[in-house]
C-alpha cells in the first residue's frame, strides 16, 4: 500500500480540472505537504488561497514541458518541501478536434511535448532519488485515447500511446530491479472538467470529476500497475484481438459512437 497521509505529493496540472480535485483528496487524507505545479499563477494562487485550511500547500509557475524550467523548478520545490514522496504526472492538452492534415506543426509539437514528453522530463528529475531511498510512487495520467484510436484526436492519441508504453515500461524496469518504487498507469473515459466540452458519448458516459479523482488517488494507495476508468475501456484490448478491424470498427466507432465523439468538440475556453 502506498500511503497518502504524511506524504507530500505533487500534482502537475494541479490547480485546476482533475488533478485541482486529487490535490484537495490528498490534503484531505493527511498528505503533509501538497505541491502544485501548473502554468496558471492565477488559478495556482486561488488554489492555495482555497486548500490551506487543509494542510501545507505549495504552488509554482511551470512549464513542465521545459527542460530547464521543470529542473530549476525542482531544485526550488525540494528546497522548500523537501523529497517528493508521490508524483501525479497529470498535466495534459487537446487542441482541437481537427483532422490530421489540417493540423498545424506547432499544435502537434504542442500536444506531445505536453502531454508525452513532459511527464518522462518530470519523472527524470524524482524518480532517480525515489529509487535511491527506495520509495516512492509515481502516477501518470495517460487516456483510454491511448488505448483506442480515434478521429479528430489522432496526436492526442498518440502523446496518451506514448505515455501508457512509457509508464508500464519503467514500472517493468523497477519490477525487475526489485525497487520498492511503483508506477501507475490511469487511462480514463473523457472527464467533464471543461477539457472536452462539446464532446458526445452514446454509451460511455462522460465520467464525473470527483468519483474518478478518487478512483485515481484509490489506485495510487493500492499501488494498482493499470487502471481503466470506467472499468470496461480494460477489454478494449481484447477486443481488438479478436475482432477483424471493419467489425471492431463499426462496433466501437459507430454503435458505440466513439468515432464521432469529437464531432462538436469546443474544449475549454
Amino acid at each position: 500500500m502506498t500511503k497518502i497521509k504524511n506524504s507530500c505529493v505533487l500534482i502537475t496540472g494541479g490547480a485546476s480540472g482533475i488533478g485541482r480535485i486529487m490535490g484537495r483528496i490528498a490534503l484531505e487524507k493527511g498528505a503533509r505537504c501538497l505541491v502544485i505545479w501548473d502554468i496558471n499563477e492565477v488559478n495556482i494562487n486561488a488554489t492555495i488561497d482555497e486548500f490551506k485550511t487543509f494542510g501545507k500547500v505549495k504552488g509554482y509557475k511551470v512549464d513542465v514541458s521545459d527542460y530547464t524550467a521543470v529542473s530549476e523548478a525542482y531544485a526550488l520545490t525540494k528546497n522548500e518541501c523537501g523529497n517528493i514522496d508521490i508524483l501525479i504526472n497529470n498535466a495534459g492538452i487537446v487542441t482541437s478536434n481537427k483532422t490530421f492534415d489540417r493540423l498545424k506543426t506547432s499544435e502537434i509539437e504542442r500536444t506531445m511535448n505536453i502531454n508525452a514528453t513532459a511527464p518522462m522530463l518530470v519523472a527524470s528529475q524524482m524518480l532517480p532519488e525515489m529509487i535511491e531511498r527506495n520509495h516512492g510512487h509515481i502516477c501518470n495520467i495517460a487516456s483510454a485515447g491511448g488505448m483506442l484510436s480515434n478521429p479528430k484526436m489522432s496526436v492526442y492519441a498518440a502523446s496518451k500511446w506514448a505515455v501508457i508504453g512509457w509508464s508500464d515500461s519503467v514500472r517493468i524496469e523497477l519490477k525487475q530491479a526489485k525497487s520498492k518504487v511503483r508506477f501507475t498507469t490511469i487511462a480514463p473515459y473523457f472527464i467533464n472538467t471543461g477539457m472536452f466540452d462539446g464532446v458526445q458519448s452514446r454509451i460511455f458516459p462522460i465520467l464525473k470529476p470527483e468519483p474518478t479523482a478518487k478512483k485515481i488517488i484509490k489506485a495510487i494507495e493500492k499501488n494498482r500497475n493499470f487502471k481503466g476508468i470506467p472499468f470496461g475501456y480494460h477489454f478494449i484490448r481484447f477486443c481488438q484481438a479478436i475482432l477483424p478491424t471493419s467489425i471492431f470498427d463499426f462496433i466501437f466507432g459507430e454503435v458505440v459512437g466513439i468515432f464521432h465523439a469529437m464531432d462538436n468538440f469546443t474544449g475549454r475556453k
